[in-house]
């Protein structure tokens, strides 16, 4: 019965009892067990440790026992060939959205996937990771990857025009990329939702304009040492684009 649905299991049950009467007192009793055990099942509380000890050991067990080759290379060091900027969400893992292995790709998250522009000190953790990735590390692409349904961009998008703000941190983050909402709103005739969207790319291409304020970026632009890319992911419908810094479109990605 492995791989059967629920519904295929039910029937099958029901099938099985209407051909075999006598088994109706058993499977009334194995009935009542798992239901005992499913309540039981349900109400255990989540334990935050032993998920975090179990999916080590699923890691452990799964990749890190059954790649030595590739874990034992990584111990030495790394190369990735990709720097990626991606949102804080817990929907968006770009290891997971783009199947990156170990030692791929160089990431940086937070809240909607932002690139600041230069600046040593109210900046120093982005400008930290850029530098690092791309002076130390040598990648050879920065990715920043917007998406669909993304709680930074609506807020973005919800500041009231005299700049009032709600909170400590959000508003004044997500305000890096204004240009993205102001170019939006001229898009009157959208809605708020699809206004959101269209903010969701605006503001990768902000991100990638930024990212060319660092000199060591545009550096390796110019020698052609590193490319740029925009890209955006709509876990709605499985989709995926990508473009590159002159914003031509790549062939998209759909499943």
């Amino acid at each position: 019965m492995a791989g059967e649905s629920y519904d295929e299991a039910i029937a099958s049950l029901n099938k099985l009892l209407s051909e075999k009467a006598d088994l109706g007192g058993v499977a009334a009793a194995k009935i009542k067990e798992l239901t005992a055990e499913l309540e039981a099942a349900g109400s255990k509380p989540f334990n935050p440790d032993e998920r975090i000890r179990t999916g080590f050991l699923h890691f452990k067990t799964e990749k890190f026992e059954k790649n030595p080759d590739l874990y034992g290379e990584l111990a030495k060091g790394q190369s990735p060939k990709f720097m990626v900027f991606a949102c804080s969400d817990s929907r968006v893992c770009p290891s997971h959205i783009l199947d990156f292995q170990p030692g791929e790709a160089f990431v940086v998250r937070n809240i909607a996937n932002m690139v600041p522009p230069y600046d040593k000190t109210k900046y120093s953790g982005a400008g930290a990771a850029i530098e690092y990735a791309v002076l130390h590390l040598k990648v050879e692409n920065i990715v920043v990857i917007g998406h669909s349904c993304c709680g930074g961009i609506k807020g973005l998008m919800s500041i009231p025009d005299d700049g009032t703000t709600a909170s400590e941190f959000i508003e004044q983050w997500v305000q890096i990329c204004n240009p993205a909402k102001s170019k939006v709103k001229t898009e009157s005739s959208l809605s708020f939702s699809e206004q959101c969207t269209n903010c969701e790319k605006e503001a990768v291409n902000v991100s990638l304009g930024n990212l060319l304020t660092y000199p060591f970026v545009r550096d390796g632009v110019v020698k052609k040492t590193l490319a740029l890319k925009g890209a955006h992911y709509d876990f709605v419908n499985g989709a995926f684009e990508l473009w590159d810094l002159n914003f031509n479109l790549l062939p998209s990605v759909s499943v």
